[in-house]
């Protein structure tokens, strides 16, 4: 008995009871995101349909390194106040103080993993830095509590979790360490305290050696045969704290400066073909608008019976030149916006919360300014939301209505802003009141979670196969009733329409589930005025490139910025590049290429290979040379004027 006491007390002296029960609680931790990956995977095994048990495997354990490096972030402070080899350590008032440290900490770390598990659904990977946005959002407690409601299985996924980790915590306790030999006791605390440093160190680190580069996200991809499958590796904790405050563009050194120009260039001469035509330019962003709930941009799909969710559109397509072959830049709102209005996508980081915000830039606003053009920005959600307001100014908008322009509460839709149909008609009127020529942008709110429409329209409209079908055929509905309007004013002929959408959404076709169809997006261009400006167009193009386009159509005659490609120019070197899971995705012609760390990763025939199961990698060698090099120029180019404020055109 004296032995067994003695053996106790020297464990307890040791500081080595402290140690055994702190690697318990981590072990516990690395459980409990295990498990979260797991649910993570299966609330989303619609996006991995080829995913095989072997794979699955490989990258549970691969995450396991994420997992490490996500939970020491989390819990370093509480690995210090643990282990401080000082007498008040063991007191109740402090331990219970590290005990609601541990729960809190840590169940804000497992909230954040299950919020994932349905918000991948609309960005398609773990949630980064850019998400905290949000937290600025005037109605962020009701989006918060309708989110709740809505996804209640991973309300209480939580909920379970944090019982487990409660009663796990309590199951083992430090003893109290009656008559300690004092030397010991300190020597050793401080002992384990900078050996446990260390080894946290290393383990959010994510190596051993001094050489070894801090694990990012982009190290996920050796446990993956896909892109997106990094979503699955990763944790939600992990992402979010590798891009706080991260500078994430590099100077790039791919090519000389001559040899730079000839490959690609953003700088766009004056256009001397014409005079130039004021006309009054509109331009629609469609929240969530995605190219598979078009129907006559489907008219294969489902054996030629699909009809989409959108007849107005339909129609308007009709009488517009349309691309089939039109991606986003991006994948969130704000990503959209800068894409669209100053034809700068959003690569690595959103350029709207990045350091580079603050760049001057030229924008279809600036631009058409200098021709006399009034300009307006559109967007029913309270003011302020997003950043938008901020970011309008700085791209030279003159004015910002929003949800407190509008000034009438009764018609918000209790969650995002002002029903789209109400707003627009405000829109148009609006437009009355404002001078030719005159340039407007319009951001909807309506399309999108938690899928309510204006109770008169209640049982109105078709019911489809996901939550989103309804408040898109509203919004649908609601431009309709715009462009009926709007076609009975005098400045209606005199108008250039572009429409497209912020980005995709959620897909119920696989064609959409891929990494070519998380990106597709309708794109038009009408002019009532112009009977010419119609017919649907094969070109690849993006959301970037509608400035571009626009500007040569007026047949602006400045020099300016401009990451994007006229689409109407049939000459040009067209493609369209996102970036999405750390990985780099070009498209041009009929393939797509993936680019991660520095290697390509994949190279498909999208027009062949719609569902992406045949890499094409080393099998087309002069095709893939070619995207790669191209990349790498767009890559090249878009750093350097990042990083040095090289966004207009100086003199």
């Amino acid at each position: 008995m004296d032995n067994i006491t003695y053996k106790t007390n020297r464990f307890q002296t040791l500081n080595i009871d402290y140690q055994v029960k702190l690697l318990y609680r981590i072990a516990l931790l690395m459980v409990l995101f295990s498990i979260s990956r797991l649910g993570f995977y299966f609330f989303n095994t619609e996006h991995f349909p080829d995913m095989t048990f072997i794979r699955l495997i490989r990258i549970m354990f691969g995450g396991l390194k994420f997992d490490i490096s996500g939970i020491l972030f989390v819990n370093a402070l509480y690995v210090v106040l643990y282990l401080l080899p000082l007498p008040f350590r063991q007191h109740k008032i402090y331990q219970s103080v590290l005990k609601w440290l541990f729960f809190i900490s840590n169940g804000i770390a497992l909230a954040a993993n299950a919020g994932d598990f349905f918000y991948f659904d609309f960005i398609l990977k773990r949630s980064t830095a850019d998400v905290l946005m949000f937290a600025g959002e005037g109605n962020i407690l009701t989006l918060f509590s309708l989110f709740i409601v809505d996804y209640w299985p991973g309300f209480v996924f939580v909920i379970v979790q944090m019982v487990i980790m409660f009663f796990g915590y309590n199951k083992l306790k430090p003893e109290q360490l009656t008559t300690p030999k004092k030397g010991a006791f300190y020597f050793s605390g401080l002992v384990w305290l900078l050996i446990s440093v260390y080894f946290t160190i290393v383990g959010i680190r994510g190596g051993f050696t001094g050489t070894t580069r801090p694990i990012t996200l982009g190290n996920a991809g050796v446990y993956t045969e896909k892109p997106l499958e990094m979503a699955i590796v990763l944790n939600t904790p992990f992402a979010i704290i590798r891009t706080l405050n991260k500078t994430p563009l590099k100077e790039e050194t791919y090519f000389s400066p001559e040899e730079l120009e000839k490959i690609y260039s953003p700088i766009h001469p004056a256009d001397t073909t014409g005079t130039f035509k004021p006309l009054n330019v509109v331009v629609i962003i469609m929240e969530s608008f995605a190219k598979e709930y078009v129907g006559a941009l489907n008219k294969n799909l489902d054996h030629g019976t699909y009809q989409g969710y959108t007849p107005f559109l339909d129609s308007l397509i009709g009488i517009s030149k349309s691309f089939n072959h039109a991606f986003a830049n991006g994948r969130k709102s704000i990503d959209a916006l800068p894409s669209v209005v100053a034809s700068i996508p959003s690569m690595v980081t959103p350029y709207v919360t990045s350091t580079y915000a603050s760049n001057d830039i030229n924008s279809m606003a600036s631009l058409l300014k200098t021709k006399g053009y009034q300009t307006a920005f559109f967007h029913g959600a309270p003011n302020g939301s997003m950043g938008f307001d901020s970011f309008m100014k700085i791209a030279g908008y003159d004015k910002y209505y929003g949800m407190t322009e509008y000034g009438n509460d009764a018609d918000f839709d209790g969650s995002w802003g002002i029903w789209d149909e109400e707003f627009m008609l405000f829109m148009e009127k609006q437009f009355n009141k404002m001078k030719s020529p005159f340039l407007a942008t319009f951001f909807s709110v309506s399309s999108h979670h938690p899928f309510k429409i204006p109770k008169k329209y209640e049982g109105k409209f078709r019911k489809g196969t996901l939550a989103f079908h309804i408040p898109i055929q509203y919004s649908d509905l609601a431009l309709r009733h715009f462009f009926a309007v709007a076609s009975k004013e005098p400045w209606f002929k005199n108008t250039l329409f572009v429409l497209t959408a912020d980005h995709s959404n959620q897909a119920w076709h696989p064609e959409y589930l891929t990494s070519i169809g998380n990106f597709s997006v309708p794109m038009l261009f009408y002019h009532p005025g112009n009977p010419y400006l119609k017919g649907m167009d094969s070109t690849v193009v993006q959301q970037m490139d509608i400035m571009p386009t626009i500007m040569h159509y007026l047949n602006y005659d400045g020099k300016y910025v401009s990451f994007g490609i006229n689409a109407f120019d049939k000459g040009a070197n067209h493609f369209a590049v996102n970036y999405n899971n750390s990985t780099y995705q070009i498209i041009k012609g009929n393939y797509v290429l993936q680019f991660v760390e520095e290697k390509t990763i994949g190279l498909y025939n999208y027009i062949l290979d719609p569902l992406l199961n045949n890499n094409l990698l080393g099998k087309k060698p002069d095709i893939q040379a070619e995207m790669e090099k191209l990349l790498k120029a767009f890559i090249q180019q878009y750093n350097h004027r990042m990083l040095h404020n090289e966004l207009i055109m100086k003199n």
